[in-house]
Parts: structure tokens; C-alpha cells; sequence
């Protein structure tokens, strides 16, 4: 896990708090926060921009959108969508976030990324996340759109020659090979040299148009298990725990937290999971007290069986981390080694 020092001291101390003293059992590590449905790609795997025309018009008001990520106290927030940079305001969403200290993450596909950097300002507390699912082909076979892929390279580049942090998102489905993960890490870590990278197989969404090519748990803990092998998960600047990537392995198992990475888009407060839909609440408060969370996860829930996305299980592994003496000097020990090798 290659999480700057500052980030990690900052999440170590959240997490204390919440856990030893106020005592709670549930509480936000980052908020996905989506101000908006609309994007200019149409990805095969996402259901997202499957809304009405007119809730694709929307976009969250500014002061919505902080003071959603204000009520629920979370350290992180991962700005997603949609496509966020065609908010006419996300500059000020950002800035706003980063002046209290928020740890912001900018999910996008990097297409308005070079036209709109000169929106933003560099920060310790500000990354892009670019979201990259393969070498050129893959990628942009994926994002149905030729061209995306080289456009994400340079405005990456762009964005580090500016002083940006840049981190990369990658969502892997059935059609990919230990090789294909090879390749693409390979890429983001020696050749772009990207801050971090966060990795993911990819989730069932319902209204998806291409609903043959997520990968199930037997095929997604083969897949990372062979990706992982000779060296690779320790050498790369992966930003997950490394319980995770057991996890994604098949070395651990645990149950779902998806209250630890909470979902606020324009409806409200999305239950259980930025995932799944099963209807919204007006504050954080209410998710946490009115949601039957003990229904979801795979054995409880049909939707959540072949669910190894991190939004649910990164927060587990997080919290056995903390719980772990043993755990938490080998997450030391591997941030320590990661950063170094990014050096």
C-alpha cells in the first residue's frame, strides 16, 4: 500500500478515533460522492448513464455536494459519476474539499482532463484518478471510443509535468488474462510512474449493455493469484492493504463493510452500496440506522455473490488491518518498501 505518509498518519488517526474512542461499529473511511450521472463515454460495463434524459442533465450543487462529504466526517472522497470534469463546477467542489483537508481523489476518464487542469491547483491533498482498463486495444474496446486510451496517456503526463498527483483506477472483467493485468500495471508503474494504482474486478451492474463478461469469485482469485505472482504485487504502487490483495487472491475472506465506503449522488444517500440501488436516504445517519445491513453479501444476497469490488471489502480489510499487531507492521513494512521503489 503506497498511501503518502501525511494520508496514512491522517486515516491511521481517523480510524482510531472512531474505533477506541467514540466507540462506533459503523462509520465512513471515504464517500463516493457523485455529482452527477452524465458522461461522454459508453462504457459496455457501466450502468450509470442508463437514467433518464432528464436526470442526465443534472448536476449537484455545490454546497450538496461538501456538505454531504462534511455530514459523514469521512476523511477520502473519490469524485466519480459520470464523467465529473463536465461539471461546470467541480473546480469549486474541489477546492472547497481540499480546503478543509479532505483527501480528494478525481475519478475520470481523462477525455476534458488537458482542458480543464488549468481549473485546478496542485495538492497534497488533491489526486486525478484516471481510469485505465487495459493497454490501448483493451481499453478503449472497453470504453467504446478509439483514441481514449493515448488522450488518457498524455493527459496523465500533462498532469504530473503540472505537479498533480495522478492515480489510475483499472476494473478487470472475464475477457482478461493474468498477462493482460501484467501488461497495463507493467506500464502504469515503470513507464507512466503513476502515484498509486487501485484495481478491481469488475461488478454485475443490472443495466449494463454487456452483461457476459464479469468475472465470478473462483475466476477472479485465479486471475490476480497468477497477475500477483513472481514478484509483481510487491513491486507495484498498488493503493490497497495488502489483506486486500489476499482477498482478491483467495488467501482471506470477509464479510461486506459497504457502509465504510458510502454512496451520495443526486438522489441522496444510496443503499447498500454505490453498486446496488435498493433506494435512498436524505443523511448518512439514516443509511447507517435504517439500512438491514446483515441481508447483504454473498449467501445473503444473490446480487452480491460474485462481489469482490473493493467498496465493499477494502474497508474490511482496513479494519482487520487496524485490529491486527501482525497485520499492521506488514502494511507498514510493504508501504515502506513501495515508496521506496517509487523513489
Amino acid at each position: 500500500m503506497v498511501m503518502p505518509l501525511r494520508q496514512t498518519v491522517r486515516v491511521a488517526s481517523y480510524l482510531f478515533e472512531q474505533k477506541m474512542v467514540r466507540r462506533r461499529e459503523k462509520f465512513p473511511l471515504i464517500v463516493e460522492l457523485e455529482p452527477l450521472f452524465a458522461c461522454n463515454l459508453k462504457c459496455e460495463g457501466c450502468g450509470k448513464i442508463q437514467h433518464p434524459a432528464g436526470v442526465l442533465k443534472q448536476r449537484m450543487p455545490v454546497a450538496q455536494a461538501v456538505g454531504a462529504v462534511l455530514e459523514s466526517g469521512a476523511p477520502m472522497v473519490s469524485i466519480a459519476g459520470g464523467e465529473p470534469l463536465m461539471h461546470p463546477q467541480i473546480d469549486e467542489i474541489v477546492r472547497q474539499l481540499v480546503a478543509r483537508k479532505k483527501y480528494v481523489f478525481l475519478c475520470t476518464n481523462a477525455l476534458l482532463l488537458r482542458k480543464k487542469i488549468d481549473k485546478f491547483t496542485p495538492s497534497p491533498y488533491f489526486a486525478f484518478t484516471v481510469h485505465i482498463d487495459g493497454m490501448r486495444e483493451r481499453h478503449d474496446e472497453s470504453v467504446a471510443k478509439e483514441g481514449t486510451f493515448d488522450e488518457a496517456v498524455e493527459a496523465i503526463k500533462e498532469a504530473q509535468r503540472r505537479g498533480f498527483r495522478v492515480t489510475t483506477n483499472s476494473t478487470f472483467f472475464n475477457t482478461d488474462t493474468p498477462q493482460t493485468i501484467i501488461e497495463v500495471l507493467n506500464f502504469l508503474n515503470d513507464d507512466l510512474k503513476v502515484d498509486e494504482m487501485m484495481l478491481s474486478p469488475a461488478y454485475a451492474y443490472e443495466k449494463a449493455p454487456d452483461q457476459d463478461h464479469f468475472l465470478g469469485v473462483e475466476q477472479t482469485r485465479e486471475l490476480f493469484k497468477k497477475a500477483f505472482g513472481d514478484g509483481n504485487r510487491r513491486r507495484w504502487r498498488l493503493n490497497h492493504s495488502p489483506l486486500f490483495l489476499d482477498f482478491l487472491e483467495g488467501k482471506a475472506d470477509f464479510p461486506c463493510t459497504a457502509w465504510a465506503i458510502p454512496n451520495y449522488s443526486l438522489f441522496g444517500w444510496q443503499r447498500p452500496c454505490y453498486l446496488m440501488a435498493d433506494g435512498y436516504v436524505p443523511t448518512y445517519q439514516e443509511l447507517i440506522e435504517k439500512t438491514d445491513w446483515d441481508k447483504y453479501g454473498r449467501g445473503k444476497d444473490a446480487r452480491c455473490d460474485n462481489c469482490m469490488a473493493h467498496c465493499g471489502y477494502e474497508p474490511t480489510a482496513v479494519l482487520a488491518t487496524m485490529g491486527s499487531l501482525k497485520e499492521s507492521i506488514r502494511a507498514a513494512r510493504e508501504t515502506v518498501a513501495s515508496n521506496r521503489a517509487g523513489k
